[in-house]
């Protein structure tokens, strides 16, 4: 059913305003947009972001959607170098007013509130867990399941700190920052040995890590269904 769900659901098309864009680090930036009252997702999931104010190449791109259901702004998030693309480069164009196409939302990378989870984050993998953390925060989850987040950045920008760190405060889970990967493998171990295959664990960011710290985890006998990956792509 879910994927009949996400299947149709990338055909709905809407036009979203621009409220205004902040640096959240040296190169990275959010997008917000107006949410209309028909817009809706589940948190973790992303949409499809057209721009429409200039012919560009290329010119639709998937983002997770940083904000939760329950807030009254649609919100992206990206990293914006030195050399950037087209299609970054208008999004460093809009002026409050201007309006992008967003389609979807679609995706399955959500947590529920039945299983313990680790949730792994690399660079701007972060954003779709700003969401599900948004959410559990609004819809006061209980801490019955052990749930933590772990926070890769070499570069030790943590995207969102303070305010994960806020989040962690007032619900159940733990948000641990790491800077090498030889931590997050010991950290990732400490709960597989707690949980094993009664545990799930997402994956968010670039696919090469994605695809290395599932790798990992089969190694360590846990089973692909109980993987959940979000590959984030350069643009």
């Amino acid at each position: 059913m879910s994927f009949f769900k996400n299947f149709f659901s990338i055909f709905k098309k809407r036009e979203l305003l621009f409220l205004k864009s902040q640096k959240e680090s040296e190169d990275v930036y959010s997008f917000l947009f107006e949410k209309g009252n028909d817009l809706t997702w589940k948190a973790g999931q992303y949409g499809l972001f057209s721009i429409t104010h200039r012919a560009t190449k290329n010119a639709t791109k998937p983002f997770s959607i940083a904000s939760a259901p329950t807030e009254n702004i649609v919100k992206i998030t990206t990293r914006i170098g030195d050399d950037p693309s087209d299609y970054k480069k208008a999004l460093l164009e809009l002026k409050r007013g201007m309006k992008v196409k967003m389609s979807g939302p679609v995706g399955t990378f959500q947590l529920d509130d039945n299983t313990p989870s680790l949730l792994i984050a690399g660079g701007i993998g972060i954003t779709p867990y700003r969401s599900i953390l948004k959410q559990m925060e609004a819809e006061r989850w209980a801490g019955r399941k052990e749930r933590e987040l772990l926070y890769l950045d070499s570069s030790q920008s943590f995207i969102y700190k303070n305010e994960l760190d806020e989040l962690a405060s007032r619900t159940s889970i733990r948000v641990t920052y790491l800077d090498s990967r030889d931590d997050l493998h010991q950290e990732i171990d400490k709960f597989n040995d707690l949980y094993k295959n009664n545990g799930k664990y997402f994956i968010a960011g670039p696919k090469s890590m994605v695809d290395s710290i599932s790798s990992y985890l089969q190694n360590k006998q846990v089973s692909k269904q109980n993987i959940k990956k979000d590959s984030f792509y350069g643009y």
